[in-house]
Parts: structure tokens; sequence; C-alpha cells
């Protein structure tokens, strides 16, 4: 039995809507080379971008921050560790690139793949992350203006105008909201203009960074990567001492936190239609500026541990404050400049893709179509620019920094999932198969329909099931059985994934202690784990012809899920309360506007009434068999 005679047994209503939900988006390649954008971007332009927007605050706050917090000295692995797992998602992101280049980032990759549901709930993460990755980075760069004044602005805002919420700031910082829209502004003007402030910037970052990393190395003390816990002061939380104060445990939560510092890179699949040459361009610059992000971060943060002891370090300026204590007066000032010039072009990198993806979603219909009105002169969406701004700018004025970050990974993570199935499903999905919904049958020769009867259940064996599964016949071309046995362990894969990641953060003091139920209820999962990579691996892939594809599919993707999976798990309870709030209120705009008004509605209504003619026939046909 098909996909597509299950769907046949389902009620009518139930079919319809799940035709809805999963409707898919058809891009056209007239509709890859016909853009309302203006295509102004060059492959320098893209890799500015994606280094510009990610070394700011993972650079300038979050290596000090994470160091003296989580990882201690170990904060070079955490960073290690989270550009493995940018790399898998990178190149995702890549393939998606050259397959897909259309503004929308993640958002359009769901939207062809998997299906029109999931693709408005991943877009609308994406404007949750880049609003509070726009916000947490204004709210960075207000913070450094406050450590040159020597905390005057904090001081009196917290005095006169005090807000006294645990989860709100402790004043309106009102440099950020102003930071914030005269960005705004600057982007909504056209992104030709911006992208070469950008480029500058980040040509100025990258010589500080090269800066900080030769004038601390002479500085550097390598005792401050083996201090002893009984060198630890007291009152001072230090841990155990060594590399790994905190434990590998701290590392690894180190790492969570690291991953925000590469959050930033995705930028570049979202210009899509603002490049000139997109399919080569895009994955080109993705993995060139990974390259460049981590060796900057393993840079500082390694400088940074071995000229100052972990539990010394200074959680809002790390670097003036470590070259202020090594008597170094002419480099704090002067990384003080590259740390402004930094957080400028990641608030950039951090704003630039919002709009455009509010843009993508409102000219599909999902959202409010005033949102994808484009500038005649500036040629970029104004409106949703100015507003996606203002929102942010008030996000900053008044959450603080701490809340604004825990707010930030679960969005990103989610996204980077999606996209990494997607590449999956892309990979096994049957060539042949109809570009419509795969669950429904409509074949049209001239006046007549051509329908496939029902297959009986009793047809079904678990022999059959597990050739299948495994692949005996050793198929080379994928088929519709093929695709759907893929489909079920993409999910499969992800469930496991959350099972095993499960059991090593909420069972690990059992696993420690060698708790025999603990380690057979790892072991279970694993195995289920495995037993669904493996068939994976075994199912039929086809050949599309692509300028990049990603390496050892399925095993990157696969890795890049669980990882993924992985790192939300160490998120806090609090954090998914609000991003469920978020998601709640997207839901509602889906339900009582996107779904009606989605440009896929009439597509979808022409394709329902010639699939319920073919469900009438098939039944009829049935019946008579």
């Amino acid at each position: 039995m098909g996909c597509r005679d299950f769907c046949r047994r389902l009620p009518s209503s139930s079919k319809l809507l799940y035709s809805k939900l999963s409707r898919k988006k058809h891009i056209t390649e007239a509709e890859v080379g016909a853009s309302a954008l203006a295509r102004c971007l060059n492959t320098l332009d893209l890799t500015a971008l994606g280094i510009g927007s990610t070394l700011g605050l993972g650079i300038y706050v979050m290596a000090g921050q994470v160091a003296k917090q989580d990882a201690g000295p170990s904060v070079t692995l955490s960073f290690l560790v989270a550009a493995i797992a940018s790399v898998f998602a990178g190149l995702c992101y890549a393939e998606f690139g050259a397959r897909v280049p259309r503004a929308g980032s993640a958002y359009v990759y769901s939207y062809v793949t998997v299906g029109e549901l999931i693709a408005f709930v991943i877009g609308w993460n994406l404007v949750l992350e880049y609003v509070i990755g726009t916000a947490s980075v204004a709210s960075g760069y207000s913070g450094y203006i406050n450590y040159l004044t020597d905390y005057a602005i904090n001081d009196t805002l917290t005095h006169y105008m005090p807000m006294k919420l645990s989860w709100l700031s402790p004043y309106p910082d009102f440099l950020a909201f102003t930071i914030t829209v005269v960005l705004a502004i600057l982007l909504s003007f056209g992104v030709e203009e911006s992208s070469i402030f950008n480029n500058v910037c980040t040509l100025i970052n990258l010589m500080i960074v090269v800066y900080v990393v030769i004038i601390g190395s002479m500085k550097s003390d390598v005792h401050n990567w083996s201090i002893k816990k009984s060198e630890i002061p007291e009152g001072v939380k230090g841990g155990e001492g060594g590399f790994f104060p905190f434990g590998v445990s701290g590392m690894m939560r180190g790492a969570a936190t690291c991953f925000y510092g590469f959050v930033g890179f995705d930028i570049i699949a979202t210009t899509g239609e603002e490049v000139k040459n997109p399919k080569k361009a895009i994955p080109f610059s993705i993995i060139v500026s990974l390259l460049f992000i981590f060796l900057a971060y393993f840079g500082i943060s390694t400088v940074l541990t071995l000229m100052l002891p972990y539990y010394d370090q200074n959680e809002i300026a790390p670097i003036p404050y470590a070259f202020e204590k090594t008597h170094s007066s002419f480099a704090k000032w002067f990384v003080l400049v590259g740390a402004l010039t930094g957080l400028s072009t990641s608030l950039l990198g951090a704003m630039f893709p919002l709009p455009r993806i509010l843009y993508a979603m409102a000219n599909d219909g999902l959202l409010f179509r005033f949102l994808a009105k484009i500038h005649p002169r500036f040629q970029t969406p104004f409106i949703a620019t100015l507003l996606a701004g203002t929102f942010a700018g008030v996000m900053a004025m008044i959450f603080s920094l701490k809340e604004l970050m825990d707010m930030m990974s679960i969005g990103t993570l989610m996204a980077y999932t999606l996209v990494a199935a997607s590449v999956l499903m892309l990979r096994f999905r049957d060539l042949d198969e109809s570009d419509s919904d795969p669950c429904l049958e409509k074949t049209v020769n001239g006046d007549s329909l051509d329908v496939d009867p029902i297959i009986p259940f009793n047809s079904i064996t678990c022999r059959c099931i597990m050739r299948q599964y495994f692949n005996v016949d050793r198929l080379a071309t994928t088929t519709a059985a093929s695709f759907a046995v893929a489909k079920l362990n993409v999910v499969l894969f992800g469930v496991f994934s959350l099972c095993v990641g499960a059991c090593i953060i909420f069972l690990e003091e059992f696993l420690v202690d060698e708790s025999l139920w603990a380690i057979l209820v790892l072991c279970m999962f694993i195995v289920f784990l495995l037993t669904v990579l493996i068939s994976l691996c075994l199912q039929p892939q086809n050949h599309d012809s692509l300028s990049f594809k990603v390496p050892l599919v399925p095993l990157i993707p696969s890795l890049s899920i669980f990882i993924n999976l992985f790192l939300m798990l160490k998120l806090s309870g609090p954090t998914w309360i609000r991003f469920l709030v978020w998601l709640i209120v997207g839901l509602l705009i889906y339900a009582f506007y996107g779904i009606k008004e989605s440009n896929e509605a009439p597509v979808q209504f022409h394709f329902e009434e010639k699939s319920m003619i073919n469900e009438v026939i098939a039944e009829e046909l049935n019946f008579e068999n």
C-alpha cells in the first residue's frame, strides 16, 4: 500500500486539511531570474556580510563570559564544537542556496520541500531569531558605550527611570533603541550602500582580531590553562581548576552558548534575490566565512584565557579589560574602537535578513501583504525594514541582554534542523513523483482519468516491509516507496535523537554512577537511532545536477540534526515557554489569514477538485472489483 492509498482511506475533510497544510511552493526558472530586488551583491560582499554579521557579540562579549561561567580554558573547544555544528548546517544551507536562490532562507527551503505549515513555523521562527539577534547586539553595543563612560549612562537611567522587574532591563535602554532605528533607516535606503559600509567595517574588524591575537600572545601565560583548585581565590566560582574546571559537561554547555556566536552566516542564504550569481556565490561564501569566523573565535578565546585566569574574565568587555589588567593602555583603546566596529557589522548582519524574510512570507501571502511592498526608488522592502527595526529597537530597550540571549538559540537551532531534514528529503525524493501532493493521485489523459485501484491491506506483509526498509533488492533508482521510507526515517531519526540527547543530559548522574537501567535505556535508543540511520543509508538517492552538494549524505545532515536537537535540549524551561507563546501568536495569524491568502491556495483549490473526482472513481473501481 502506497502513501496515496493510505490517504484515500482518510476522511475527506482530514485529507483536504492535510493537503492545505502540506502544499508546497513551486518555483520556476523564470521566477528565479526575475526578481523585484536589485541584484548588486557579489561573492566578496556575501563573504564580508557573513563574517561581519557573526564576528561581534561572540568575540567582544561572549568569549570571556563563557570562559568565566561555563567552560574555563576549554572555551576554545566549546567554539570548536559549535563550529562543527555550524559547518554541517552551513553545508546544508549551501546546497539549498544552489537549489533555490530566493529570499527567505530556511523559510523558502522548507516551503519548497516540506510544506506550507512547517514553512510558516520556521519562517516565523526566523523572524524571532533576527529580532532578538538585532536587539541583543544593540544591547551589547550599548553596554560597551557604557563601559567607555564608566557606566555613567547606566547609573543615571537606573537612578531616574528604574524598571524593577527581573525579566526586564534595569532601565529603558534608549541608546540601544536609537542605534537600531538609525540602522533600519540606513538599510531601507538600499542594500548596495549599506553593503559598502559593511565591507569596510568587516575589514577593520578582522584587522583588530589579528592585532589582538598577536599582541595578546606576547602577554600570555601557559600556567593559566593549568591552574590548580588551591590557587583559586576564596569566594570565586572557579570549579576544579585545570583546562576543564567545570568538566566536559561545562564545555558542552559552553558550546550551546557559543553556538549563538555563529548565528549570522545564514544571512548569506537570505540574499539570493540580490546576488549576481547565486548558485556559485552563495555556497562558496558560506564555507569561506565560516572558516574565517572559527579561526577568529579560536584565536581570541585562546589569547584571552592565556592572558588572564578564566575566573578573572570580565563579562561585559573582556578584551579591553584583559589589556587593561596587563597594562597595555594603547591596546585597550585600540580594541575598544574595533569592538564598536565589530558590533556595528554584527548589528547590520542581524537586521539585514529580517525585513527580507518578512518580504518573502508576505509576498507568498502568509503574512500581511503590505510588508511585501518594494520602494520604487530604493528597490528595498521599505515598510518591512522600518517596522522590523522599530520592533527590534523596542525589544532592545526593554529587555536585558541575558534574557535576549536566552531567547535566541531555539529558533536558530530549529531552523537549522529543518534545513538538514529538507536536504535529506530532497536527496531521497522520487523524481518521477508529481509536483502536487504525493498523497493524492491525479493523472489526466484527454478527457479521461487514469486511477490506480486501491491495494488491499492484506496484501502487505512484514517481509515485504522489511525488504523495502533495508532495500534488500538493492534498488538504485528512487521510487515512491523508497521516498516514503526515507521520510519515515527522517522523522524517526529526529525522535530518537531527542531520546538519546535527553538520556545523556537528564540521566547524566545515573550514567556516571554506572546505573544499569540508565545504561540500558541509553543503549536501546542508540540502537534504534543507528538502525534508522542504516536504513536511510541503504535507500537509493536521486542524482539532481547542482553546482554544490552536501558530501556524505545522509551522514552529515543526520549529524547536523542530532547536534542541533541536543543543543536545543540544553536550553532552559523559560526559553521554551517564551518560544511557545511566540509560536501560538504566529499560528493564529496563519490560521485566520495565511491559510486563506496564500498564493498556493488557488492552485490547491483547482487540484482538490480533480483529486476528489479521482477519489470517487477509485472507490467505484475498488467496489466493482
